[in-house]
């Protein structure tokens, strides 16, 4: 124990430029993960954004702790995040998957994107249970090799260096393969054609390209560093890589959220000049991607996406059209609704299942607002044109 101490207070604390960076970044990241896991809903894509941010900050907070000498005080916990890397880019893909694909992440569909990172815990059991003399030495041996090292054991099972003396290939493969499912999820994406909002800075699918090349530019950097650092040695470069990524993702969500919107700052009824929208815009919005027929469309919802606020909305569509929104809206959805009671495509389908899939939440709504829009019920309108 006196040596274990000896070569402790040897460890010499550092401060500099790379660390204070790292540390912004580490602090910024926590707390857009905190931000996210508090106002995201739980089905929302945006959680595995928020998952793979707390990743990369308790990988990047053992890095830190490790480059300024400070994990000489929680040396038990030393390259104990190591798995935690090959979560990062899986936990990207996740947050790419859900957001353009808008399926569901069920451990059931992808448990195997977990098989390597929990292969590689199982490898570790020995180190992960040794004595804190090999963990002692693991730290030396990347950061102060000129100190010595302390003795072990003799009956220590060293047998978990055949998996971890490779952690570095392990990595390269994970970020190469899921950069490459991440590109073709992205043109997958693109070629089903985006549909850009109006007023909207930084879409997802904007964001989702810049994901991609966030996966390219650490997977070339952890390369280069492989080829010029021994061990750990160039890590805080990393280090300082992900701290202007966390920076520059915080600035994209800031530029859209309503705090810098007139009509956050607007009383509910309070006319504003900068924020009029055309009711050609509106309609090529909620007619371009078929907007209406989410069941959980709102004034709120829209007003946000093409930056104004509901009062304007409300009022756009009443001085157009002569409807409320909610007429305006269940018009476009009977209109649908007409097209596919007759469409091949949907012949399979009920006609509770056609009102559901063009927006309303239950049968009676269907049927309600179908009668009122065009004088009668689903099924005598089907009696009455079927051909």
């Amino acid at each position: 124990m006196n040596d274990v101490t000896a070569i402790l207070d040897q460890i010499p604390i550092r401060y500099d430029l790379a660390s204070h960076i790292m540390l912004l970044g580490i602090v910024q990241g926590f707390f857009l993960a905190l931000v996210i896991f508090l106002r995201a809903k739980r089905d929302s894509a945006i959680i595995f954004f928020g998952w793979s941010l707390l990743v990369q900050c308790l990988v990047f907070l053992d890095i830190y702790l490790c480059y300024t000498g400070l994990m000489k005080y929680t040396m038990h916990l030393n390259d104990s995040t190591e798995f935690l890397v090959l979560l990062i880019a899986p936990t990207l893909y996740f947050f790419l998957f859900a957001l353009l694909e808008r399926k569901p992440i069920g451990l059931k569909q992808h448990w195997p994107h977990f098989i390597l990172p929990l292969l590689y815990v199982i490898s570790q059991v020995n180190f992960y249970t040794s004595p804190i003399e090999v963990k002692i030495n693991a730290y030396l041996g990347a950061y102060h090799s000129d100190f010595g090292f302390l003795e072990v054991p003799g009956t220590m099972n060293y047998s978990y260096h055949h998996i971890k003396d490779q952690f570095r290939w392990l990595v390269l493969i994970s970020f190469a393969f899921y950069l490459i499912l991440s590109l073709l999820l992205v043109l997958k994406s693109r070629k089903k054609g985006w549909t850009k909002a109006k007023n909207i800075k930084v879409d997802k699918y904007m964001f989702s390209r810049n994901t991609v090349i966030f996966f390219l530019v650490i997977l070339l950097t952890i390369f280069i560093i492989y080829l010029n650092f021994d061990d750990d040695g160039g890590d805080h470069i990393i280090g300082i890589i992900q701290t202007a990524t966390i920076f520059i993702t915080s600035y994209f969500i800031l530029s859209e959220s309503r705090f810098f919107e007139k009509s956050w700052i607007a009383d509910k009824y309070e006319t504003l000049s900068g924020t009029s929208v055309q009711f050609s815009t509106l309609e090529a919005f909620i007619e371009d991607s078929q907007y209406y027929t989410h069941q959980d469309i709102s004034l709120k919802k829209i007003s946000e996406q093409l930056d104004t606020n509901s009062n304007t909305i409300s009022r756009l569509i009443n001085s157009e059209t002569g409807n409320n929104f909610n007429d305006y809206i269940n018009q476009k959805r009977i209109a649908l609704a007409q097209a596919r009671l007759f469409h091949p495509e949907f012949q399979q389908l009920t006609v509770e299942a056609i009102g559901e899939s063009v927006g309303f939440r239950s049968k009676s709504a269907f049927y309600s607002a179908f009668k009122k829009h065009t004088g009668q019920s689903p099924s005598a309108y089907m009696k009455e044109n079927r051909t």
